[in-house]
Parts: structure tokens; sequence; C-alpha cells
């Protein structure tokens, strides 16, 4: 039984992710379809980067991912699919795969497989689909097309740190807009030895990481490391990122004493 993830920039007012989940289930009756996000901001590859690395691995083996953020193909960005471990993608080469997987990726192919339609504006639907079934029915990717010896590259911002500080930026604003850095708390560890430190964002000062949202009262400012590692700026019961004019590329720095 296959399980095929969808992650796009649709939204669920139009008929794309019905037409899609169709599709699917015309081809694969018993496929089971978990949308990760469809509320993506439209073109936003760095965010769906960000959706999917921080959920793809809580997936079976086996699972099959659809990505479907900025499909269209081009010489330089053709549609691919790639097995990196036990978990399979689908999607544009874009830069998008650098951000999600890095160098864990052990095989990439460009989809040689002709779509139905004449039209070419709706290629998850029409071309997405026709290879996920081919790699749900157990067709290695290497036999959809011609192998990829190397996928779009498209870094991400690294933090840079010293033997006092840190210096980093917001990477994500979630739907609560918490403020997501890219300081992840090994580095943080580190760096820190026990010593005392001052967070410092848009004119904001932090000297305490928080274990939860609840431990500073409503309304209260803080900073802790969420689940996916990483420093994060919240508001218990608010909205950080309006409120504190943070957005994404927002510097932060820490610094030690």
């Amino acid at each position: 039984m296959a399980i095929i993830t969808l992650t796009s920039d649709w939204g669920t007012s139009d008929y794309y992710l019905a037409a899609v989940k169709g599709t699917i289930l015309s081809q694969l009756p018993d496929a089971i379809i978990v949308d990760i996000s469809h509320h993506i901001k439209q073109f936003d590859i760095e965010g769906a980067a960000f959706t999917i690395r921080n959920s793809y691995k809580s997936f079976p083996p086996g699972t099959i991912h659809i990505v479907a953020i900025n499909t269209e193909e081009s010489i330089e960005h053709p549609h691919i699919a790639i097995r990196s471990g036990d978990h399979f993608f689908i999607g544009t080469d874009n830069g998008i795969f650098s951000m999600i997987l890095g160098d864990a990726i052990d095989e990439a192919a460009e989809i040689d497989i002709p779509q139905d339609s004449d039209f070419f504006t709706f290629s998850t639907r029409d071309r997405f689909v026709k290879a996920a079934v081919q790699l749900a029915k157990g067709i290695a990717v290497a036999d959809l097309g011609e192998a990829r010896k190397q996928i779009t590259p498209r870094i991400l911002f690294e933090p840079v740190s010293g033997p006092d500080q840190i210096k980093g930026m917001i990477m994500h604003i979630d739907a609560y807009e918490n403020a997501i850095t890219n300081i992840p708390y090994k580095l943080f560890k580190s760096i820190r030895k026990q010593r005392q430190f001052e967070i410092y964002f848009a004119g904001y000062r932090i000297q305490k990481i928080q274990t939860g949202y609840m431990d500073v009262g409503v309304a209260d400012l803080l900073a802790l490391f969420g689940t996916h590692g990483m420093l994060e700026i919240a508001i218990n019961q608010g909205k950080a990122a309006s409120l504190c004019g943070l957005e994404r590329y927002t510097p932060v720095s820490i610094r030690f004493f």
C-alpha cells in the first residue's frame, strides 16, 4: 500500500488538489494520501523546503513525496525523481531538493514519462502522479529516465560564529508567527560553555532560553529551541513576527560573556 505525500502552494479553494488526489486514486485505489501543506506561499521554495525537511522523516520507509512548488520545467530545471535512503521525492529540480536533503541523495533521474495532456501547466497531475505510481509499483528511480549526476544547488544560509558570538538570521515564520532562526542548539551549546548570553534582534534583547511557551506570562517575549532543533523567537499566545517586526532574513545575534 503506497503512501504519497503532497506539498503545494495551491491552497484549498481551487480544484488543483482534488484533481491530483483523484488522479492518484484512479491509478492507485488503495493509496494513502497525506497532505503535508497546501498553504506554502506561492513559489516559496525555501518555505516549502523547511516544511518538508522537518516532516518527511516521520513517514514510513518507502513513502513517496510529491513536491508541487514552482513546477514549470526547463532545460536547466527538469522534472526529477530522487531516492534518499528509503524515501522518494518527485518535483522540479529548481534547488528545493538540495535544501531539503543536502548531500543525502542516493540517486536521481530526469523523469522521462510522457504526459497524457497537451497542456503543460499542471505537471503535478499530468506527470508527477504518473512517476509516483511507477515508484509505488516498484519501478526503480533509475528506470524513470536518464540519471542526473548532480541536482541544482541552492545553499541555505548558515550562521557565522566566533569564540564569543553567533550571528544568524530568521529563516521561517510559522502559522503562529513564531520566528525560527538558522541557529542550531548544538552550535549554541558548543560556544556557550555555561556562560551567560544575550540574544539580540530587531531592537529586542533576551537573556534566557525557555523550555516551553508557557514558561513566561501571556504576551511575554521568549526564546527557546523547538523540536526542529533551531533557536526560535516567540510570544506566549501572541504573534512575535508582526508585533516585533520580524521577517525572513532578519538578523539575530547571540553574545556570550
